[in-house]
């Protein structure tokens, strides 16, 4: 890569965006265009086929021979079928072409993705439809480019079977709503309500060789043996230190692929553990947001591997240190630029926040559970509650600043809540700074971080699709309820304090401000109420509860067919994750962990008798042979009975084998890695069939 970066001629040129569809477009295609874009009018099939003639040309002068529909299906991950630019022709030949009807619906095998059970085997047929409002862009794959359009994905009978169309329905919901609201605040201008997400993404780094030798991290993504080496993160060196080399060289080139892609990749650092590390985006409205996460994930990797390396985006790839999230910082603005979660200079008076405010905190606690829901995934079961990632309990940090503005509110307190923006470090050569409004809490789930909510509880491997589905839903769902109540008040004023005193009092109970990580802490929230879904399993039901069928129906966002797909989804991907890391590990275990531990334990015998035969005292020799007999032994059984409950659990289906994986074959498995973990730390490393966690750590 050359010396110099000319980053301004690279940013979006792999992108069909405003640019290239203002120099390509005949000007009453793009303005028909961008007014169905803005408006959601029906597009023109003469717009869309100059369009997609438009799209074509650009993406052949680029290299590219076939385009995609791309997509975000049930999985979590991301979906696609190439198809040529080729039309054969009479005569033989062929033309390069791209037809609007093309550009705008696909129809992949909709049978083939997770349904749940809204697609039966031989109902094959589903569509993908262009999302406008994404810009279509080039993904390269070394001697490959391919123009991938960015779609949703639904059934044959209208069912979304993906992620993105929720969401796209919340955002209209949301926008609706909150629109409502600011007329009522005299704004006539705004014409939409457009919620924003800027998605920070945690990942590891590892060796690309180191990682082969670990069947674990091949086949589910997470060590599920490895015993903590001498030093961890304990030492706190590795936050904010200086990036190494090869991960710097890394990050250069994976910036460079975001920026063509317009991806604004603005902050990268590491994170608080050995090989641990953050990328941050600037924000994006929330389903090119959520685009350009997925995008970001499938970049990561392909980067990784092009430099020797492996990206883990696991939630918890390693014990004993930090796992990763995916904090998705959320806010809604006008179309006009007006931010409606900005306090302003004076937060006490801005009712218009303090309305937004009340409506939060009420979202929030009224759907906790829906919350942990859209968070919920595997591997964050091992994350939620310690190392920089919140508790499984849903809470809201306001700060003290805040808090104290909710607390004068509820008491009828109309004196000022004092405020000191400005903060001397008493060094005289060092500038005053400006205070924030609120603090930073990394233990909060759901922290107000200025002009925002940071939800926290995002998992890192995840799709940030369901986090803001629910999170525009239930805003949407609260403005719409507090615009009903104001639109017909005979008093404006006195009808808007008194439902902001009203419901900041119903629902103080969400605002906690202290450590997240301390038992007193759950034992609080468990007196406030406040819901503690620890696992995946336990998450699920609240998708179908009749609270959240006729919430989401409310809205149009899902219907009830919709959410009990997801839910049996949902199941059957718990389980079968679970499954994978079961049988990883019992091959792991019987196949290299327990053949070593026995040749080991052999050769410490042979060495036993050795010495004794010449009359030399074996103590040491045979005490250590005793410790490492007695783990074979623990291991040996624990090993036997993880084959049995994972034989009973694979039999099962729906909510019952998910719930038995979780409550028979996890806990079996953690049985089976304390000994083995106790036997690392014994075994000879020329003995130990793979790389211990220093190994994977700190070779980079």
């Amino acid at each position: 890569m050359s010396e110099f970066l000319n980053i301004s001629e690279i940013y979006g040129s792999y992108v069909f965006g405003d640019k290239e569809m203002r120099e390509r477009l005949p000007r009453a295609i793009y303005k028909s265009l961008k007014r169905s874009m803005i408006t959601g009018e029906e597009l023109d099939l003469v717009v869309a086929d100059a369009t997609a003639a438009a799209m074509k040309e650009w993406a052949i002068s680029k290299g590219a021979t076939h385009f995609t529909h791309w997509f975000q299906p049930l999985t979590g991950t991301t979906a696609e079928k190439h198809d040529s630019f080729i039309s054969p022709q009479s005569d033989g030949t062929v033309i390069m072409e791209l037809r609007g009807k093309e550009l705008i619906k696909g129809e992949p095998d909709a049978s083939s993705f997770p349904s749940g059970g809204i697609r039966a085997t031989f109902e094959a047929r589903g569509y993908t439809v262009w999302d406008i409002t994404s810009p279509a862009f080039l993904y390269d794959s070394g001697d490959t480019k391919t123009l991938c359009i960015p779609t949703a994905f639904c059934s044959y009978t209208g069912e979304a079977l993906d992620k993105k169309t929720p969401l796209l329905r919340s955002m209209e919901a949301v926008s609706k709503q909150a629109l409502r609201i600011v007329r009522l605040f005299g704004d006539t201008q705004a014409q939409r309500v457009i919620s924003s997400v800027g998605a920070e993404q945690e990942y590891f780094i590892v060796d690309r060789e180191t990682y082969l030798k670990r069947k674990d991290l091949i086949f589910t993504g997470r060590t599920l043996f490895g015993a903590m080496p001498p030093k961890g993160q304990e030492m706190e060196d590795h936050y904010f230190g200086a990036i190494k080399e090869r991960v710097s060289d890394y990050m250069r080139d994976l910036d460079v692929e975001l920026w063509k892609l317009g991806i604004p990749a603005k902050t990268e650092h590491n994170e608080a553990a050995p090989a641990q590390h953050e990328l941050a985006p600037i924000y994006s409205t929330t389903n090119v947001a959520t685009d350009e996460n997925m995008l970001i994930m499938n970049v990561m990797k392909k980067v990784a591997l092009r430099r020797g390396l492996v990206c883990l985006l696991h939630e918890k790839p390693f014990a004993g240190v930090n796992g990763s999230g995916k904090h998705n910082n959320w806010s809604l603005c006008t179309d006009t630029g007006r931010n409606l979660l900005e306090p302003g200079k004076n937060p006490q008076k801005n009712d218009l926040f303090l309305l937004m405010l009340a409506a939060m905190m009420k979202a929030v606690d009224e759907h906790a559970g829906l919350l942990r829901m859209s968070a919920a995934v595997p591997g964050n079961d091992h994350r939620l509650g310690g190392g920089e990632a919140p508790p499984a309990v849903i809470s809201m940090f306001l700060g003290d600043q805040l808090t104290a503005i909710v607390e004068h509110i509820i008491a009828g307190n109309e004196e000022t809540v004092p405020t000191d923006s400005k903060m001397k470090v008493g060094v005289s050569t060092l500038p005053v700074i400006r205070r924030d409004a609120t603090d930073r809490n990394r233990t909060s789930p759901f922290a107000f971080t200025g002009n925002k909510f940071e939800f926290r509880m995002t998992p890192s491997s995840g799709c940030i699709a369901d986090a803001n589905t629910v999170l525009n839903t239930i805003a949407a769902d609260v403005l719409g309820a507090f615009a009903d109540e104001l639109e017909g008040a005979e008093n404006f004023e006195e009808t808007l304090h008194a439902l902001i005193r009203r419901e900041m009092s119903a629902h103080q109970r969400i605002i906690f401000n202290g450590n997240g990580y301390t038992d007193e802490w759950l034992g609080e929230a468990a007196r406030r109420g406040l819901p503690n879904i620890k696992g995946m399993v336990d998450a699920i039901p609240e998708l179908v509860k009749r609270g959240s069928v006729e919430l989401f129906e409310r809205h149009g966002v899902y219907t009830e067919k919709e959410l009990i797909a997801r839910a049996d989804v949902s199941y059957e991907i718990y389980a079968k994750t679970i499954n994978i890391e079961a049988l990883t590990m019992i091959d792991m275990a019987g196949k290299d962990i327990l053949p070593a531990v026995i040749r080991f334990a052999t050769e410490l015998a042979q060495g036993v008798k050795s010495v004794e035969d010449v009359g030399l005292d074996a103590g040491v020799q045979r005490e250590l042979l005793t410790r490492v007999t007695v783990l074979l032994k623990q291991a040996s059984a624990a090993l036997a009975d993880l084959r049995e409950k994972q034989a009973k659990a694979s039999v099962l289906t729906g909510e019952a084998q998910a719930r038995a994986y979780y409550e028979t074959v996890c806990p079996a498995m953690e049985v089976l890695r304390a000994p083995v973990d106790h036997l690392e730390m014994i075994v000879s490393s020329d003995v130990w069939p793979m790389p211990s966690y220093g190994d994977l750590l700190f070779n980079v």
